[in-house]
């Protein structure tokens, strides 16, 4: 079991490098406020279009709105014009970021064919200025998060990461795919070890860690300072706080209850519905329930009926009338 240091991002310092990746979609608010609860070296936003960011767009400030429990906080930044790349990074400081995020890693289709997110891998130059932008724009630490390269023809992640060690980044997180895999196959942890000997950074491992057992061997085979966990928490939020434990002590600890799971989705669904408004949080809310109902009995069943309903008041009395045999077993 690998025994993982503090390490520093700039002034910030992370006692323990157990950090929630950044995915649209889900780790928006109140996700991250719950992930922190159970514990969370470093959390960070959902991936910002520097653009919207800008021009201060209604769901560019959703996106970057944060808690005080989160603190310190990493908003994360996807763009490909350095000026631009640069204003962003400014507002998102102004608004109390304690480090910026640059996303080079991001493989979908909307956001490579604009020219940013992993795109910027084929395009070393670009992604060079807009280091060198953002980084002169903003008085906080700001950090990379990458892929291995486009493709298995073009490995290019540890010439990035010495381009961004040379440029005044903190850190790295390299995703250990290609662009060209988008989630497709397994994350090659081992190669990440390329870019930790590539560079005198911190460097965290991302991919596929969705146990203990994966913390251990991504952490293993990279050499990685912290790992980076994305996917595996999705239905979990509790998932890192175990990863803190195992790492820190050596403790396995358990599941909360079905009981206690039950009112955690009560409360993520208000919450839901506070940030997003009605509308939006029902519908929002209905991929969190898929993945916390995932593998329960008659949960296919429960997941289509309360995907039918509007209403979160009814939604709701269906959370409560599928939870309740587990919840009375509980008691009892």
């Amino acid at each position: 079991m690998p025994k993982l240091k503090p390490i520093s991002i700039g002034p910030v310092t992370i006692d323990e490098p157990v950090i929630l990746a950044p995915m649209t979609g889900v780790t928006d608010l109140p996700f991250r406020k719950l992930v922190k609860r159970y514990g969370a070296g470093l959390t960070v936003t959902e991936m910002i279009a520097s653009q919207a960011m800008v021009r201060e767009t209604r769901q560019s400030l959703q996106k970057c709105a944060w808690d005080p429990s989160e603190e310190p906080v990493s908003m994360q930044l996807a763009g490909c014009e350095p000026g631009v790349m640069a204003e962003a990074a400014k507002l998102n400081e102004d608004r109390g970021a304690a480090i910026i995020d640059i996303n080079m890693g991001c493989p979908v289709k909307k956001i490579v064919n604009g020219d940013a997110g992993s795109a910027l891998m084929r395009d070393l130059p670009l992604a060079a200025a807009i280091i060198k932008a953002t980084v002169a724009a903003v008085k906080v630490p700001v950090t990379l998060k990458m892929r291995m390269g486009w493709d298995h023809a073009s490995l290019n992640a540890p010439e990035l990461a010495r381009i961004a060690e040379d440029l005044g980044v903190h850190l790295i997180t390299v995703h250990g795919r290609t662009r060209c895999q988008l989630y497709k196959g397994t994350a090659d942890w081992a190669f990440v070890r390329n870019v930790k000997e590539a560079v005198k950074l911190p460097v965290v491992v991302n991919g596929d860690i969705c146990s203990l057992e994966d913390v251990d061997t991504a952490l293993e085979q990279s050499g990685a300072d912290a790992v980076m966990i994305g996917r595996g928490a999705y239905g979990k939020p509790w998932l890192l706080g175990q990863a803190m434990a195992w790492l820190a002590r050596g403790e396995r600890p358990a599941e909360p209850s079905l009981s206690e799971q039950y009112d955690l989705i009560v409360e993520h669904y208000d919450m839901m519905l506070s940030h997003y408004g009605v509308q939006n949080g029902v519908n929002l809310m209905r991929k969190h329930l898929g993945w916390y109902t995932k593998g329960m009995p008659d949960s296919a069943e429960f997941r289509h009926a309360v995907n039918q309903q509007d209403d979160p008041k009814r939604a709701l009395s269906m959370i409560e009338a599928f939870y309740a045999p587990y919840r009375l077993r509980a008691a009892a």
